[in-house]
């Protein structure tokens, strides 16, 4: 009883009781006039078939649309309003007059040079087809002198973090999903507190659902009475709204404008495996930037700050940290889900089509639509060594089972399957070629490509590369790989289930 009686007001039971007596509500409005079922059903025929046509109209996924269409069809009241609340991305004016703010804030401070992709070019006209993509569309110039490190690991990670943050003299900006209470926060906190009291301007930006079982409430006031700037993104509040859909997913930690990390380590003990492991071993993976391309990851720091924080102009580090001696070529990049763009997607095609030996990709979450499948099949099929390697122990069973519903179409069509069997695999990555990579925060699932907004970094033929080679090298050997009569050996109930699962996994 005393357990719940602690869910029920702790709060997310507070919340999740809100939305559910809004949603009880809309139930009882509907049965309140039940005695004119002739009339709503007629009305409702209507309603649904004018939603129908105008999601057909829009410009967004198919499978997002059908998920959709099918809900409003079987229950076309209550799928039509929940559409209403949930669907889509729609901008009220003042949020789209901040994002067209956002949009002129990268474009003021983002520009391409054109001596780097005029060098790209040199190396490979193909390549720079991608980096003129993120360069136009989404304001993420491509960049030179800029070191890059690889992390295997959150340990890996978290050990450089450490080694660097005592050395800021002037900014630390953090930018992350998930925060909790462990010994990896308590020992970033403690030299964030030093520094802020030492006049190091230091400003965090986390996302409010994420922490919402890890945080108190109003968290951000206390880190704000130690010196520490904070805003939490998007409140979790009570209330039925499209917002609840998009989340601050992002990852960044940048240390004077010089030094930039990003990937999918969130700041919890068990992205560095401390603590109790209730998913095995938790791989996953980050990169760190020194150099010029930092700049760019000031600035997209900065945009989504001034956004929360509902400030005008930025003022970024007039200093950058050139190293003429880094090789290669490296582009950070932004996707939200306020536009008409699907960066991440996009990346993660342009990846495998110009694929000419091979794509290994690791993801948490193999959730795709038809579109994903046949480029990676076709790939697989044109002779391009296809692998993707996903969890062997889920964080979240249906998830999994959404996940493992994808396999089929795709071992027939030749891609090779691995499930990582000592644990679960967060690490979000494209390895193409032993030139191309893509690290960041993008999962390979509807809410990642679609909903949150989300951060890249798009890494070509740079000094870090043969480092994700040898990581995925030695991570093949601790994988089952899954056979095409693995997944045909599937009994019905269960494949009934994995294909309900597919069919609405855009809305979940």
């Amino acid at each position: 009883m005393k357990a719940l009686f602690k869910t029920v007001f702790s709060r997310v039971g507070m919340v999740s009781l809100g939305i559910l007596l809004q949603l009880l509500v809309l139930l009882a409005s509907l049965l309140w006039f039940r005695e004119y079922a002739p009339v709503i059903n007629v009305v409702s025929a209507v309603i649904s078939w004018g939603f129908v046509l105008y999601l057909l109209s829009l410009n967004s996924n198919p499978a997002y649309k059908m998920a959709w269409i099918i809900l409003i069809l079987g229950f076309p009241v209550l799928g039509a309003t929940l559409y209403f609340i949930f669907g889509g991305n729609r901008l009220s004016p003042r949020l789209r007059r901040k994002m067209q703010e956002i949009d002129r804030t990268l474009a003021d401070h983002l520009t391409q040079d054109d001596a780097v992709l005029a060098a790209m070019c040199e190396h490979d006209p193909d390549a720079v087809v991608m980096a003129r993509y993120l360069a136009v569309t989404v304001r993420c110039p491509a960049c030179r002198n800029t070191g890059t490190r690889y992390f295997s690991s959150g340990e890996d990670y978290f050990a450089a973090v450490l080694e660097d943050l005592p050395k800021a003299e002037h900014t630390i900006y953090l930018e992350y999903f998930i925060v909790e209470f462990g010994e990896v926060w308590d020992r970033i906190l403690e030299i964030l507190k030093q520094k802020a009291a030492a006049g190091v301007e230091v400003r965090f930006l986390y996302d409010d659902f994420g922490c919402i079982r890890r945080l108190p409430r109003r968290y951000d006031r206390e880190l704000e009475a130690l010196g520490i700037h904070t805003s939490a993104f998007n409140r979790f509040v009570p209330m039925l709204d499209s917002r609840l859909n998009n989340r601050d997913h992002r990852k960044f930690l940048i240390i004077d404008g010089k030094i930039a990390y990003t990937g999918g380590v969130n700041l919890a003990d068990e992205y560095a495996n401390l603590g109790e492991r209730r998913f095995g071993h938790w791989k996953d993976c980050g990169v760190r930037l020194e150099g010029d391309a930092v700049y760019s990851v000031t600035v997209m720091f900065l945009s989504m700050w001034n956004y929360v924080r509902r400030c005008e102009g930025i003022d970024p580090p007039s200093a950058r940290a050139c190293l003429p001696e880094a090789g290669g070529f490296v582009q950070p990049y932004l996707d939200s889900p306020l536009d008409e763009e699907a960066v991440g997607r996009n990346v993660f095609i342009n990846m495998i089509s110009r694929a000419r030996r091979y794509v290994w990709i690791m993801t948490p979450y193999l959730i795709i639509d038809e579109a994903m499948d046949e480029i990676l099949t076709t790939a697989a099929k044109s002779g391009i060594d296809v692998r993707i390697i996903t969890p062997g122990i889920p964080d979240k069973p249906y998830v999994f089972e959404m996940t493992r519903a994808n396999y089929l179409a795709l071992l027939r069509g030749g891609v090779r399957i691995f499930e990582y069997t000592p644990g679960f695999v967060h690490s979000k990555l494209f390895l193409a070629d032993d030139e191309s990579v893509a690290v960041g925060t993008v999962n390979l699932d509807f809410r990642s490509l679609y909903l949150h907004f989300e951060d890249g970094v798009w890494l070509y033929r740079t000094d870090c590369i043969p480092d994700v080679r040898a990581d995925f090298d030695a991570t093949f050997p601790l994988c089952r790989e899954i056979t095409l009569a693995d997944a045909e050996k599937v009994r019905l109930p269960r494949r009934l289930y994995r294909a309900v699962l597919r069919l609405l996994s855009p809305l979940m």
